[in-house]
């Protein structure tokens, strides 16, 4: 019964912490990102209730202070990197209690620990072991002789006092056995010192170095590493894709890798802390040192280390893919247009759709231009059969294989100067096709006509389509298979979510995928959301979206204001005027001496409107101002406008390059190295981080972003790795 009492008395103390430590942490958060404390606590608030980024960035201004979604977002991270620390830091706390070895000085120590580095290095003593060596020795007697070494009394000979615990039932069979016990428990000593760790660990973070060799007898193999062969490059400096290009390497058995220190400095660091003058004593305790360091603590350090700047470069690997995924994502789209889409090829022929304004399938078919001039004669007669019976306002063609071939048949056909011919990036629309989304969308149809129709939909939108695949397989990051996956699939989900919702989401046509990524609805209310559709015919009014099963008021708060019905009887469901506030508008209109709709017409009424009289407990200006712009251009779309783009006739393969040539390009991938370039020779070329601009550029997402367009000079080809160095100093 007493055991029962200390355990709920522990619990409740654990408890009680928790609830400092919470308060505590939004200070943190607060000084760290610069904000009230009152801002990074109704955040926090809001998260914990269960809101999306979105919704508390777009309508609860009021509450958070006007914070952006990258402020909300930090925040929420920062909370789960401290209650990660908090969890670690109460399952130590409840394993020495359990093991009655928690004291107040060490709770304490535990309890100020700001980092998951020094919280375990305050528990490392602690930590159920395995027998080591030391642990041996202290079976053998011996600490009590390694204590007296640590002393470091000038009047002890360590010699001497180790006779004293030589005994053979011990396995002690000599003093020299007994001193090198005690060396033993001394060198764990320093391995589990807090402060010796600190500063080693500063040590290695400040001055360590990255060193790679090639293995041995793989140097024919590993010849994609050959710039990692004899390769050494400071801790402090390596960027995210270098140390996860030599992390690939050792993975894959090529390389060598290892994190080194300086060790005479490391060895005097520790001599500093542990030696006190020049005694016997002291020599035992400098050799104990220098073993300590070599067997435990610099691998240690090592592993540390390794996993420190492994966990920075996924951090920023995944910001520069997170980057490029919310450009693709934002691409301009040419809109509702009747489109034929073709995925093209060589021996296999062509394979043509025809997709209506809504997008939906309305016939598919193979043309074979490149088998002949009687197939391509054949072709070209079908294409302009299609394009005049679907009445085709825009033509799609891949980029991958035959893209630039089917191009300059689809141009010589004499077809509408009103149909533009558009290159459409078809990375991962093969993923797509072999896929569950695919297969349900067009469940009689073959991969071939799947790829074309997500070909064509890329075109007209590319975020509603994109959505459906898994971002890593749309080809805007790098190393993605080598970062944390958590993280990513987090990281990549946000950007995905960000974009749906900032677009806003069609409810009468969106997909299922894309409803998933709508504020507050996920994969289970989006399909419930279609089976209404299906069953009841489209929705009239976002009120209706109340009548779906299982999409109650928390939901519909979160989701509302980002679902739009077109022509709806209330004008307001169209735009992203959330429900809460149209009373607010329907006031300003009445006060305006109009309707709603003549407030969305009329510029000269909406200027008339004095927001403060709209101002109330919930509601501030930042909401009210909000309301006011989105008035102006109701449920607009904050993507570019559409541009059309050719790549440059007669450059269609590698071969056809050459250096010097100023070419037509699009942004497919941005790296920390620098971005690749499409150009219309199947194979991206490179603009080196140091010819993207005549200044210094320290990150290339500064200067170009994914889907870009730029003028590119050819710096060099080499047609044997197949590899193009490019330029935009001068085609920004």
């Amino acid at each position: 019964m007493r055991t029962q009492f200390r355990s709920r008395r522990f619990l409740y103390a654990i408890v009680l912490r928790d609830r400092h430590l919470n308060q505590t942490h939004i200070a943190k958060i607060a000084s760290e990102l610069s904000l009230k404390v009152g801002q990074v606590n109704a955040t926090a608030d809001l998260l914990e209730d269960g809101a999306t980024i979105p919704f508390i960035a777009r309508y609860r201004k009021e509450v958070t202070g006007s914070l952006d979604e990258v402020a909300v977002t930090a925040i929420r991270d920062r909370l789960n990197q401290l209650k990660e620390l908090d969890d670690r830091r109460r399952s130590i706390i409840k394993s020495l209690a359990e093991r009655e070895l928690l004291t107040d000085e060490l709770e304490k120590k535990i309890m100020q620990a700001e980092t998951m580095a020094v919280l375990e290095d305050v528990y490392l003593p602690y930590r159920p072991k395995r027998r080591t060596r030391a642990t041996i020795a202290r079976e053998k007697g011996l600490e009590p002789l390694a204590e007296l070494i640590l002393d470091q009394d000038r009047a002890v000979d360590p010699a001497v006092e180790a006779g004293a615990f030589v005994d053979g039932s011990k396995g002690v069979e000599s003093a020299e056995d007994a001193l090198a016990g005690a060396r033993d428990i001394i060198a764990e000593w320093v391995n589990e010192d807090r402060t010796a760790r600190a500063r080693i660990r500063r040590l290695f973070s400040g001055q360590g170095s990255f060193q790679t060799t090639v293995v041995k007898g793989k140097e024919a193999e590993a010849r994609k590493y050959e710039d990692y062969f004899e390769w050494v490059e400071p801790v402090a400096k390596a960027p995210s894709h270098r140390i996860l290009a030599m992390r690939r390497g050792a993975r894959e058995g090529f390389l060598r890798l290892q994190v080194t220190a300086p060790q005479e400095q490391a060895l005097s660091t520790l001599e500093d802390l542990f030696i006190r003058g020049h005694s016997a004593c002291s020599a035992q305790v400098k050799e104990a040192v220098d073993d300590g360091y070599k067997r435990l603590l610099l691998p240690s350090m090592e592993t540390e280390i390794l996993a420190a700047t492994k966990e920075r470069a996924d951090r920023e690997a995944i910001r520069v893919f997170a980057e490029n995924l919310r450009e693709l994502l934002l691409a301009p789209p040419l809109g509702r247009k009747s489109v034929l889409a073709i995925d093209p090829g060589f021996r296999t022929g062509c394979k043509v759709v025809c997709l209506d304004r809504q997008g939906q399938l309305k016939n598919s078919d193979v043309v074979y231009p490149h088998q002949g001039e009687k197939m391509a004669a054949s072709g070209a007669s079908k294409i302009a059969s299609l394009c005049k019976q679907y009445d085709i306002e825009a033509i799609a063609i891949g980029n991958g294989t035959a893209s630039r071939e089917t191009e300059s048949f689809i141009r010589n056909i004499k077809l509408s100067e009103d149909i533009p011919i558009v290159m459409v990036n078809e990375s991962g629309a093969s993923i797509y096709s072999a896929s569950k989304v695919a297969r349900e969308e067009f469940p009689d149809e073959d991969v071939t006509v799947r790829g074309a129709v997500s070909i064509g939909r890329r075109l007209t939108d590319p975020l509603a389509e994109l959505v459906k695949i898994d971002p890593k397989s749309i080809g805007v990051g790098q190393y993605q298979h080598d970062v944390d996956q958590t993280l990513l699939k987090q990281s990549l989900d946000d950007v995905v979510a960000s974009c749906v919702n900032n677009v806003g989401v069609e409810v009468n046509t969106a997909s299922k995928q894309l409803l998933t990524y709508v504020s507050g609805l996920g994969p289970q209310l989006a399909q419930n959301i279609i089976d209404y559709r299906n069953e009841n015919g489209s929705f009239e009014s976002r009120r209706q979206l109340k009548k779906v099963s299982r999409l109650g008021a928390k939901a519909f708060e979160q989701a509302a204001g980002f679902l739009r019905i077109r022509d709806a009887a209330n004008p307001l469901d169209s735009s992203a005027v959330h429900p809460e506030s149209y009373h607010i508008v329907d006031s300003m209109a009445a006060d305006a001496g109009g309707l709603v709709t003549d407030l969305m017409r009329d510029d000269s009424l909406r200027a008339k409107i004095r927001l403060q009289n709209y101002v109330g407990e919930t509601v501030g200006l930042p909401t009210l101002n909000d309301i006011v712009q989105e008035l102006a251009k109701p449920g607009r779309d904050p993507r570019r406008q559409f541009e059309m783009f050719s790549f440059a006739e007669g450059v269609e393969k590698i071969e056809d390059v050459e250096v010097g040539m100023k070419l037509p390009g699009i942004i497919t991938n941005v790296a920390a190295f620098g971005a690749f370039v499409d150009i219309g020779v199947h194979q991206d070329g490179l603009v080196h981080i140091s010819q993207l601009a005549d200044r210094y550029v320290k990150d290339p997402g500064d200067v170009v972003k994914v889907h870009q367009k730029v003028t590119v000079t050819v710096l060099d080809v080499d047609l044997a790795r197949k590899r193009i160095s490019l330029s935009t100093k001068d085609g920004l």
